[in-house]
């Protein structure tokens, strides 16, 4: 692309040169810088100008006679003109291009505080994530997770705010940091889901609007070191699959809970769900914006139908086949915000519980 409006000029100056003198090609000498403004700075812009000037007053020169004087000094007038132009567009170019270098410098510094990089192993786990924005230059979004190791065992959160824009990442920001305080202390998931609805309650009533607007689905999952049953919260999200020895089930609660900050409007019933994960099952958590992708004809993702036909035996390689079936499936076409957790209990571990 940079060498473009260079070839552009070769290709002019050689057909000019071949053919009919009569037709003028040495007038679309005046579209290089024009093309050059895209790709190039000023000065390069006006040097490409510049040399485009140059190569036609050698064309007329070389090939006008005196009755073609005025074609060739309005084709530079012409040339000149477009060059101007070019040099203004390429200058507010580069200014809008440094706007948008800082803004995703912005981004990139807020994902690494809201989402900062998990450990690969925590405790007897194995663990990948995935996150996905759908503003490809936002690179952040609504959608959280976080896995710490606790006395209690190793306790992930994965959510999802509702809206989009700082409203929605302010909001994962508040929730995080509560998890990440309240997950060491609190004695159990029931305990830790009312403890993050009352901060998330707290924070959205500094908000402008009626703070029930704001809420957020999500998972709490609590795996013990000590091979007792884990534990899951499901606050209103997507349930999880368990991929167990070539069988894949979603992990549904057996009674609702409510949803961050609806805690006040619906109640604070919180249900532990519990199961067992042995050595070598994996478990995946996920945002609903991969059940909620879309093909060419509107249809959802089936995710449970997917995930029956993959062969990951690691949670690398399950979130590497959960994207490429994505990308797959919508065509590139990732119109939400997408996070998922892969777990893996290590081979060698204890069974982690008979649960019900």
């Amino acid at each position: 692309m940079r060498l473009a409006p260079l070839a552009l000029i070769a290709i002019i100056v050689v057909v000019a040169f071949v053919g009919p003198s009569n037709l003028y090609f040495s007038r679309f000498l005046s579209l290089a810088p024009v093309f050059a403004a895209s790709v190039w700075p000023v000065v390069g812009t006006v040097a490409v100008g510049v040399l485009a000037a140059v190569l036609e007053a050698v064309i007329a020169v070389t090939l006008g006679n005196v009755s073609e004087h005025r074609t060739h000094l309005f084709t530079l007038a012409v040339i000149a003109g477009a060059t101007a132009a070019a040099a203004c567009a390429s200058h507010v170019r580069q200014q809008r291009e440094q706007t948008l270098a800082d803004v995703r410098s912005v981004a990139e510094t807020t994902q690494k505080v809201l989402l900062r990089p998990m450990p690969h192993h925590l405790g007897r786990l194995d663990i990948e994530t995935l996150y996905l924005a759908a503003a490809a230059q936002a690179r952040v979004g609504g959608d959280f997770y976080e896995a710490l190791e606790t006395t209690h065992g190793v306790r992930m959160i994965i959510g999802d705010v509702r809206g989009k824009g700082l409203p929605a990442v302010g909001m994962a920001s508040a929730i995080l940091g509560c998890f990440r305080e309240a997950a060491y202390d609190e004695p159990d998931l029931a305990r830790l889901a009312r403890r993050l609805d009352v901060s998330t309650s707290r924070y959205t009533a500094l908000l402008p609007g009626d703070r029930m607007e704001y809420f957020a689905t999500a998972l709490l999952v609590e795996i013990p070191d000590d091979g007792s049953a884990v534990g899951i919260v499901n606050l209103g999200h997507p349930p999880p699959l368990l991929l167990s020895a070539g069988m894949v089930r979603e992990v549904t609660p057996t009674a609702p809970s409510p949803p961050i900050n609806m805690g006040a409007l619906i109640g604070e019933d919180y249900r532990i769900d519990t199961f067992s994960f042995a050595a070598e099952d994996q478990l995946l958590l996920y945002t609903d914006g991969v059940t909620e992708t879309r093909d060419h004809t509107g249809a959802f993702f089936p995710l449970v139908q997917h995930a029956g036909h993959w062969d990951a035996d690691s949670p690398s390689r399950l979130l590497g086949q959960l994207h490429s079936a994505l990308v797959h499936y919508s065509h590139g076409r990732l119109d939400d915000d997408i996070a998922a957790i892969a777990v893996r209990a290590a081979a060698g571990t204890p069974s982690y519980g008979r649960g019900r």
